[in-house]
This record gives C-alpha cells, sequence and structure tokens, in this order.
C-alpha cells in the first residue's frame, strides 16, 4: 500500500514540484549565491548530465544533438557537443546515522542499499566513497576505485547518535565528489527523511548541486519494522516527503527521490540509479554571460519523452571579487 502511494505521488506531482521549486526556490539562491562554487564567466562552457525517458520509464538512449532544445533563461541555444560513450561512474554515498536510523533496524536496511549500490559498480573502474553524518559529517572512505573497503567502514561505524544535519551532509558530499572529477557522478542519500540541524535551507543546497552538476538521488530508508504491524507506520508522513524539500532537491538537481521499502524495491532503485547513470546525454553550450541565476530549460522534439536535467546555473559578477 505504502509503495503504491509513494510511486502514486512521485510520478503525478512531480511537474508540479518541479515548477514549484524554480519558483520559491530560485530567490533564496542568489540570496545564498556566497556559499557556493563560482562559475567561471571567461572561456569555459555549461555542462548538463540528463536522462531521458519514455513516459513509462523506459530509458531512450539513441537521440542526436537536433533531437534536443535547450533553453537558456527563455532563450534557445545551441548544443556545442554531446556525448553517449560510456565513462565511469562515481557514486557519493553518504548515509544518514543519527539516532532516528539506530530505530527498528534502519541501520540494516542502509547498509543493505549500499551493498546494492556498490555491487552495481564495475570493480576498479568506477569509483566510490562513503561519508556518514549526524550533527557532523565524516568521511569514512574518500572516493576510490571501487569496490574498496566500503562495507567493512560501514560495519565499523560506532552507535548512532545526535541530530541529524541532512542538508548540509549533502552539499558536503557534492562538493568531495566535484572534486574528485568525473563525468557520471551522483550522490546518493540514505536517509529516514527527517532534518532537524541544518544551516542550509533545500533551496541553497539544491542551487549548489546544480551549479557543480552533481544529481542527487534520496533513498528514504524503511525497515521490515516500521512495516510490523506492531506500530503502525506513518503512510501520509512518508508520502510527504514526496512532495517536500527532499523531492524538490533531488528533482531540481536531475536526481530522483526513492523509498527502501523492501528488498524488491532496494534493488529495483539501486539499478534504476546506476543505470541512469550510465545512460546520461553529457550536454555541453556557451553559457549566458550576465551575472545572476540562469534557469535552464532541456526538451525532445520527439513527443511523449522524460527529460531530467539539472535546473539552472549561476555566472557570478566578476567585479564583485
Amino acid at each position: 500500500m505504502l509503495a503504491r502511494k509513494l510511486k502514486y505521488a512521485s510520478g503525478m506531482r512531480r511537474g508540479l514540484l518541479l515548477l514549484l521549486v524554480c519558483a520559491a526556490g530560485i530567490p533564496q539562491v542568489l540570496a545564498a549565491q556566497d556559499a557556493r562554487p563560482v562559475f567561471k564567466t571567461s572561456v569555459e562552457r555549461v555542462t548538463l548530465s540528463a536522462t531521458v525517458r519514455t513516459e513509462r520509464g523506459r530509458p531512450v538512449t539513441n537521440l542526436k544533438p537536433g533531437d534536443f532544445q535547450l533553453y537558456d533563461s527563455g532563450q534557445l541555444r545551441p548544443i556545442t557537443e554531446m556525448r553517449t560513450d560510456p565513462t565511469p561512474v562515481s557514486l557519493g554515498l553518504l548515509v544518514d546515522f543519527s539516532g532516528s536510523m539506530d530505530v527498528a533496524a534502519r541501520r540494516q536496511v542502509a547498509r543493505d542499499n549500499v551493498h546494492e549500490l556498490v555491487e552495481l559498480l564495475t570493480p576498479g573502474i568506477d569509483s566510490a566513497g562513503l561519508y556518514v553524518f549526524d550533527k557532523g559529517f565524516r568521511a569514512l572512505q574518500p572516493m576510490a576505485p571501487a569496490p574498496g573497503n566500503i562495507l567493512a567502514q560501514f560495519d565499523g561505524i560506532s552507535r548512532p547518535f545526535g541530530a541529524t544535519s541532512l542538508f548540509d551532509a549533502i552539499a558536503e558530499t557534492g562538493r568531495l565528489l566535484a572534486e574528485h572529477g568525473g563525468t557520471r557522478r551522483a550522490v546518493v542519500a540514505l536517509t529516514d527523511g527527517s532534518d532537524n540541524a541544518s544551516r542550509m535551507t533545500p533551496a541553497e543546497v539544491s542551487g549548489l548541486a546544480s551549479s557543480i552538476d552533481v544529481p542527487v538521488y534520496v533513498v528514504i530508508v524503511i525497515s521490515p519494522f516500521d512495516r510490523d504491524g506492531k506500530t503502525p507506520i506513518d503512510e501520509a508522513g512518508y508520502a510527504r516527503l514526496f512532495e517536500g524539500p527532499l523531492a524538490n532537491l533531488a528533482h531540481w538537481t536531475g536526481g530522483e527521490i526513492y523509498a527502501g521499502v523492501g528488498p524488491q524495491e532496494t534493488t529495483r532503485a539501486a539499478q534504476q540509479i546506476v543505470a541512469e547513470l550510465r545512460q546520461q546525454y553529457l550536454i555541453a553550450f556557451e553559457p549566458d554571460r550576465r551575472p545572476g541565476w540562469h534557469p535552464i530549460e532541456l526538451r525532445t522534439a520527439k513527443q511523449n519523452l522524460v527529460v531530467r536535467t539539472r535546473s539552472g546555473y549561476i555566472v557570478r559578477d566578476a567585479s564583485a571579487r
């Protein structure tokens, strides 16, 4: 029942969420742009990672540059380069280790998710890093060739404690992943969805991740004991996560939000995340030089295709530095 509700909420409300977050979040992003990496306005290009699927969710991998229409601040811009050739995948695995994750075996569910993701990476070619947070943030394994020592590091974490600074941790993981380099990269945040200690607002983190082109995938951790019938699961509460700040953050950065409501769903979410990264279109274009926030809209000439990419980029005023 929960899985059906969450799937419905994610699919039916997604278009509205994207419109709301772009309209409501941009002023906050502009107000906080000093805290984010600077886009240099000399000869650099803006790069986008984009996924294209049919309305039924099947990947579309045979499009050409002429099949896309790219609008930058409402102006149609030419695509200067597009790549679809396979390149290594890089995952920044961010695990919520606050006190609430020690309830109802959620920690084990998070580990199962990490295991599924790492198993899908190509040893020695793809990369992964493991980061954990409560009110603080720690890198248990910096970005390194997969599989590394991720599961052993996970098992060695001490008992969870403290509040949850979820959005701050996502921002820091995005920074580290961008420094690592690569093109097919993403932050995968595993959390029960609570956040009560972040200094950054969701709109600020969305702006940060968009400016460095790092998609954020959020996996809501729900354990079997949350659904054992002894303690009624808060279905309405979980459904609200699919129309709140976490969903906004995922969609605005070109990622997605999932609910890990069982082994099959856990496997399916991991497979879709890694498959999307491997099937991305890597698109480049020359940016608008005017300082400020520039919204991006990427469409296809073919109807009934769903395109997902980041929502914009920021150009910093060089005279203000």
